[in-house]
C-alpha cells in the first residue's frame, strides 16, 4: 500500500441555480487575456444538452479516455504509431465552430459610448475577434443551452440518452421544461489523467504531493495530443502563446491553504473541497474495472484516514500530521466513501476523475398527479403510492430518468444513482418526521443502509456546513521538501507514450532554491 494524498471536490446538484458566478470569478482571474478569450476553465453546463465544446462526451467521436484491452488500458486515441501519423493533422480534436460558431466574438462596445445622439438606441453588434468583421452570426457560445434554451434543437445529440428507446427520447425532448438541471464542470485533476499519458513532451504532469494536474509551460511545443486525449475536453490552446492551458486548481492559493476562486465564489454554497488519501498501488486496478463497477472500484482505492495502518503509511510517505489530520476532516471523504451519495463524471472513461457530483433530488414528480399539495403532503414510507410525493418505492416516476442519471454519473449502472437517491429521499423524509411529528423515522434510514448519525451528518454537509467544514485545506510547506516542486513531478499514467523514450526525473538540472546542500542523483 503506497498511501498519496490528492485533492477532490464535490458538486451537490440539487442546489446549483446556475447562476455562472463560478465561471465568472474562474474567467476575471486566470482567462481574462488576449489568447485565452474562449477558455474556460469552469463552465456551467445545462443537462439535457451537448455541453461546450459541442458534444464533449462523445468519445466516438474525439476519441478521449481510456479503453481496456484485455488486462491493460489504451489510450482511446491510439498507440503512438497513429499519434505520429496525425502529428501535423489532428482528425479528433475540436475546432473553433465546436466552440464559438464562426469565430471568438465580442461586441461593437464603443458604439455605445462613443455614439452621437440619435432617435434610437445604440446597438452593440457582434465583432470577430479574428478577422474583425462585424455583424457576424452567434451560433455557439459556452452557456448556449442556458436553462434547456437549446434542448429542443440539441437535446437529440446528447449521448446520455444512449440507450433509451425513441419514444422515452422523444417524450422527455418534448417536454423538455419538466426536467433540465445544472452541471459545473472543471479539470477534474484525474488520478489516471489521459492528457498526462498521451503528451508526448512530458509537459503535462501530476503532482506529486496533491494531485493536481498542470502543464509546464516551458516544456510544451503544442502538440495539442492533451485536448483530445482529456474525455472532458478541459486543456485549451492559447494561440497567443503557443502554449497548452488548463484548470491548475487555483493551486497558489491551495497552497496557502484557501479553496480555488470557483469554490470560493459559489452562491449556492454547491462545493466542497478537501483532501483524500488512496492507494496509488491500485490505481490501475481500479481503472481496468468492468465498466459497471467502476464506481465502486474507485470507491476502494480511497483510503479511511483514520484506520491506524494507513495513517502510518501515510507518514512513512512524507505526509504531515496537518495534512492526515485534514483527510480526517475532509467534507469530500464523507460523501464520496462513507455516505456513497457523491459520484463520478463519466467513470467509464477510466481517467479515475477527482470531481464528483451528487445527483439532483428535486424536482420530485407527484404520485398524485393532481390536488398537490394538499392534507397528505407528505413522504409515506409505509404506503408507497399512498401520498402525493415520491416515496422509495417510486423512483420510476422520478422526473430526471434514472437511465439518464446512470449515463452521466455511473457507466450506466443504475443501482448507483438508486442508492444516491434514495438516501437523499430518506434523509429527506427523516427530517420531517423529526421536525414535523415530532418522532424520529429511524425505519426510513435502515431501509437505505444509514444511522441517524448519518442522516444529521448528511443534512449538515450538505445544508448548513460553514465555510471550514466545506473547505478543508492545508497549507503546503515547502521548507520541508527535499526537493524542489519542478523537480518532484509525477508522471502519471504511461510515461511509453512518449513518441521517443520514456521521460525519467532529471534532479541534477534542477536544485532546490531552499535546501541546496542536499545531494542530488
Amino acid at each position: 500500500m503506497k498511501v498519496k494524498a490528492q485533492y477532490s471536490m464535490t458538486f451537490n446538484l440539487e442546489k446549483c441555480i446556475g447562476c455562472n458566478t463560478c465561471t465568472v470569478a474562474c474567467k476575471n482571474v486566470w482567462t481574462n487575456r488576449e489568447g485565452a478569450e474562449y477558455m474556460w476553465w469552469n463552465n456551467v453546463e445545462t443537462k439535457p444538452g451537448i455541453g461546450y465544446p459541442k458534444r464533449w462526451e462523445d468519445q466516438e467521436l474525439w476519441k478521449g479516455g481510456w479503453v481496456k484491452k484485455g488486462d491493460r488500458l489504451q489510450l482511446r486515441y491510439g498507440g503512438k504509431g497513429y499519434m505520429l501519423f496525425n502529428l501535423f493533422f489532428n482528425p479528433h480534436m475540436p475546432e473553433m465552430a465546436d466552440y464559438y460558431g464562426q469565430d471568438v466574438y465580442t461586441f461593437t462596445y464603443d458604439d455605445l459610448h462613443v455614439s452621437e445622439q440619435q432617435g434610437q438606441q445604440p446597438v452593440a453588434r457582434p465583432k470577430s475577434m479574428v478577422t474583425e468583421e462585424e455583424d457576424i452570426p452567434l451560433t455557439w457560445n459556452v452557456n448556449w443551452e442556458d436553462n434547456a434554451g437549446g434542448a429542443h434543437v440539441t437535446g437529440k445529440y446528447d449521448v446520455n440518452f444512449r440507450g433509451m428507446s425513441r419514444e422515452e427520447h422523444e417524450a422527455y425532448l418534448t417536454y423538455r421544461d419538466v426536467f433540465y438541471f445544472y452541471l459545473p464542470r472543471i479539470c477534474n485533476h484525474c488520478l489516471n489523467p489521459a492528457c498526462v499519458a498521451a503528451c508526448p513532451s512530458g509537459a503535462a504532469y501530476k503532482r506529486e504531493e496533491d494531485g493536481i494536474v498542470l502543464i509546464d509551460q516551458q516544456r510544451c511545443r503544442n502538440w495539442r495530443y492533451c485536448i483530445s486525449s482529456c474525455p472532458y475536453k478541459k486543456p485549451y490552446y492559447n494561440w497567443r502563446s503557443g502554449k497548452m492551458e488548463k484548470c491548475i486548481l487555483c493551486y497558489p492559493r491551495v497552497e496557502m491553504g484557501m479553496p480555488p476562486v470557483c469554490f470560493h465564489s459559489c452562491v449556492g454554497r454547491i462545493r466542497s473541497f478537501g483532501l483524500i488519501l488512496y492507494d496509488l498501488d491500485r490505481v490501475q486496478e481500479a481503472a481496468l474495472a468492468d465498466e459497471r463497477d467502476l464506481v465502486k472500484a474507485q470507491r476502494e482505492i480511497i483510503l479511511n484516514p483514520f484506520d491506524p495502518d494507513v495513517t502510518a503509511a501515510a507518514r512513512a510517505g512524507g505526509l504531515d500530521d496537518d495534512w492526515i489530520d485534514a483527510a480526517q476532516r475532509s467534507a469530500p471523504y464523507r460523501l464520496i466513501k462513507q455516505w456513497e451519495i457523491a459520484l463520478p463524471l463519466h467513470p467509464e472513461f477510466r481517467t479515475l476523475p477527482m470531481l464528483w457530483y451528487i445527483p439532483p433530488l428535486a424536482p420530485i414528480i407527484t404520485s398524485a398527479g393532481r390536488n398537490s399539495p394538499d392534507e397528505q403532503d407528505i413522504f409515506d414510507m409505509d404506503k408507497p403510492g399512498h401520498g402525493p410525493l415520491l416515496g422509495l418505492d417510486e423512483l420510476e416516476k422520478f422526473r430526471v430518468p434514472l437511465q439518464y442519471l446512470a449515463s452521466l454519473f455511473a457507466a450506466g449502472n443504475e443501482e448507483e444513482v438508486k442508492k444516491s437517491l434514495l438516501r437523499q429521499l430518506a434523509v429527506r423524509h427523516y427530517e420531517r418526521s423529526l421536525r414535523v411529528e415530532g418522532k424520529p423515522n429511524v425505519a426510513v434510514l435502515e431501509r437505505v443502509g444509514l444511522s441517524e448519525e448519518d442522516a444529521k451528518g448528511i443534512v449538515r454537509g450538505l445544508s448548513l456546513a460553514f465555510y471550514n467544514e466545506r473547505f478543508v485545506v492545508p497549507t503546503t510547506t515547502r521548507e520541508k521538501a527535499d526537493l524542489s516542486p519542478y523537480t518532484e513531478r509525477g508522471f502519471a499514467g504511461f510515461a511509453e507514450m512518449t513518441l521517443s523514450s520514456p521521460l525519467g526525473r532529471r534532479k541534477s538540472y534542477h536544485r532546490a532554491y531552499h535546501t541546496p546542500e542536499k545531494p542530488y542523483e
